[in-house]
């Protein structure tokens, strides 16, 4: 295991440990979220069967996004509600894509078997797309691809991003609710429109 998966690893954990202990009453914590890009960067990578499918393949398309590693635990508890954001949105025009980040073969086709994914798995196998999505500003202690593991997106059918959230693990949101509410607006200014 690299170092930076293991710091993130060891962080995670600390972070959930401290989230279990009581806490002094104060208000809620509203989920962060990276303010959106006006265009979504453009890319080219292969599933795990070896095809090439670019961004603009999409292009017409409402699309969602989730950059994950098998070895997250915040990916894997999305997993089941990733699947079921696909089945349930697919007949309206909506393509689900997992960007895997930095992984070998073998972890990605696990990952993706496990999870009983039916959309496509894409991989970013020098962190490059990753990269380029993650804020400047965003956790500025991790590697640029780093920032965005298990992160969310929402791109609209023009290629603007009208979504995006990034791990807070305080307030994690595994059922992407917040996510599905955005996606439900987005279609709907497409239906108006």
């Amino acid at each position: 295991m690299n170092t930076h998966r293991t710091l993130f690893i060891g962080l995670t954990l600390t972070l959930l440990i401290s989230a279990c202990k009581p806490q002094p009453s104060s208000p809620p914590v509203v989920q962060a979220s990276a303010p959106p890009l006006e265009q979504a960067p453009s890319f080219t990578l292969e599933t795990l069967a070896g095809e090439t499918l670019s961004l603009e393949d999409y292009r017409g398309q409402t699309v969602v996004i989730h950059f994950g590693t098998s070895w997250c635990p915040f990916c894997r508890a999305e997993d089941p509600h990733l699947e079921a954001l696909y089945q349930a949105y697919k007949e309206r025009g909506v393509q689900v894509l997992v960007i895997n980040v930095e992984e070998d073969d073998v972890d990605a086709t696990e990952w993706k078997e496990e999870a009983s994914f039916y959309f496509p798995m894409l991989m970013d196998r020098d962190g490059a797309v990753a990269a380029r999505y993650a804020p400047p500003d965003a956790q500025p202690d991790l590697p640029r691809p780093e920032v965005m593991v298990a992160a969310n997106l929402v791109i609209d059918r023009m290629g603007q991003v009208r979504f995006m959230s990034l791990l807070d693990t305080q307030t994690f949101d595994a059922k992407l609710v917040a996510l599905r509410a955005r996606l439900d607006e987005v279609l709907a200014e497409d239906v108006d429109a």
